[in-house]
């Protein structure tokens, strides 16, 4: 190597960091350039990972090689046609190279079995999340990155409209020739949820635990140099959990084949509307903000266990309360029994297809009555054998929608041009409105995040 040795920073230990600074150090060691990289995390090293560590890190792939054909059309039609065309068609092109390459660096894959409702075709890594930041770790370690935890970043320092490095919270400079945003969306800061959200914002409980160290600080200083902002400002994954469970992001998944009760015993949204992963996200958003108490009881009876594989769809440790009677049930969860007995009887009276068609994979068509109300479009099996099972359930975020605008290129815009030096990716990037496609997160995170890795590198070569 030759010449005065340049600086690359990037900031969090997630998939869009990780693989950015993975992607740089191999990128500077292939152009036999004088780079440094380093990864810095706000959060001690156990802590760190943000919701990486947590997630299965299901990928929206047809195989290791090749995406769906219709993967941009899925992706724009999730976003309502408000997403960029050319975000999701770089990331349909450059997603199996990447995966690839992670699986190359020790980081198996498999296709496994989606909870129980069927839907596009996943990969995902053996060991979900943790193997991710296991392996990439130990390959960035081992390709030259530097790394340092527990180190809060203040503020992007900026000459000449160029980005020359990072300021951290302790006053300590650290000089860049590029550096790469990584570090996550808002849902851990109370004071943005409550901006972008609302009343009750500043109260949405975190899926991954870890992820309180997700503060929007990237997001607040790209904006405080006139980056634009992108994606739906007040848009977020939410999915239903159970409270009592102390597991990692404690999914509950099994609403869609029974009901779903307020402490009224009152329906509020139809539960088969579509597949769970088409329904988790306004279910959980209704139930945050507009149920009395943000918490809601799935209520099912004793042949959702004849349903191969049942266990699959939840996450948490803790087993449904149980009754032989729904008056006994009502009273074991804190529910009017008389409210819960009549939406039952109800709602059993509006079963009247043939329960042999009932299949928990796919939409079954199997409805409830017309006259159903709120309906029951799928799964619509009586509430009838004992012992009866009750979820509590809460809504809980896993990330935040609203963030940096990017190019292909994973560039910060202003103004729709370029920052020089300044790269971002993952969650803290804004391409997603009003739903967040199915098992895309974690995969645009690893794309974007070698591309910014690969950009700075030669960036900084230039």
């Amino acid at each position: 190597m030759s010449g005065k040795t340049k600086h690359i920073v990037v900031v969090g230990q997630g998939a869009a960091g990780l693989s950015a600074a993975l992607a740089a150090a191999e990128e500077a060691r292939a152009g036999n350039l004088a780079t440094t990289v380093t990864l810095i995390d706000k959060a001690p090293e156990p802590e760190a990972g943000g919701n990486t560590r947590f997630t299965p890190s299901y990928m929206r792939m047809a195989a290791v090689d090749r995406v769906e054909p219709s993967f941009v059309h899925d992706m724009l039609e999730a976003t309502r046609f408000r997403g960029d065309e050319q975000y999701f068609a770089t990331l349909a092109h450059h997603a199996p190279a990447t995966v690839q390459w992670i699986a190359a660096h020790g980081v198996p894959f498999h296709q496994p079995v989606y909870y129980l409702a069927k839907g596009p075709p996943r990969i995902q890594p053996v060991g979900g999340g943790e193997t991710i930041h296991r392996e990439l770790t130990r390959a960035a370690r081992e390709a030259g990155v530097i790394f340092r935890f527990g180190c809060a970043v203040q503020s992007l320092v900026i000459e000449s409209g160029a980005v020359r490095g990072v300021r951290l919270a302790d006053g300590e400079m650290l000089s860049a020739a590029a550096v790469v945003l990584a570090c996550g969306g808002f849902q851990g800061n109370r004071e943005m949820m409550r901006e972008h959200f609302g009343a009750g914002g500043e109260a949405v409980p975190l899926l991954a635990p870890r992820a309180h160290f997700n503060t929007g600080d990237g997001i607040r200083m790209a904006l405080d140099l006139g980056a634009d902002f992108s994606g739906e400002r007040d848009g977020m994954h939410i999915e239903p959990v159970d409270p009592r469970s102390n597991n990692q992001a404690p999914v509950v998944l099994l609403y869609p084949y029974g009901i779903v009760v307020d402490r009224n015993g009152q329906r509020f949204f139809d539960e088969g509307a579509g597949l769970v992963h088409e329904t988790w996200e306004h279910f959980s958003r209704h139930l945050h903000f507009s149920v009395p108490g943000r918490v809601a009881f799935a209520i099912l009876d004793a042949r959702v266990r004849q349903i191969p594989d049942w266990q699959r769809a939840t996450r948490s440790e803790v087993p449904p309360h149980e009754a032989q009677t729904l008056a006994e049930l009502a009273r074991m969860i804190g529910v009017d029994a008389d409210g819960l007995a009549r939406t039952v009887a109800t709602y059993n009276a509006a079963c009247r297809g043939d329960p042999k068609a009932f299949d928990a994979t796919i939409c079954d068509g199997l409805a409830g009555a017309p006259d159903l109300l709120p309906p029951k479009s799928n799964w619509a099996r009586a509430i009838a054998e004992p012992p009866f099972l009750a979820w509590p359930l809460i809504g809980a975020i896993a990330y935040t929608f609203g963030g940096l605008a990017t190019n292909a290129k994973a560039r910060v815009l202003r103004g729709g041009i370029a920052i020089p030096g300044l790269y971002a990716a993952g969650e803290m990037t804004g391409h997603f409105y009003d739903t967040a496609p199915n098992a895309v997160s974690v995969l645009r995170a690893f794309v974007f995040g070698r591309i910014a890795g690969r950009e700075a590198a030669a960036f900084v070569r230039a």
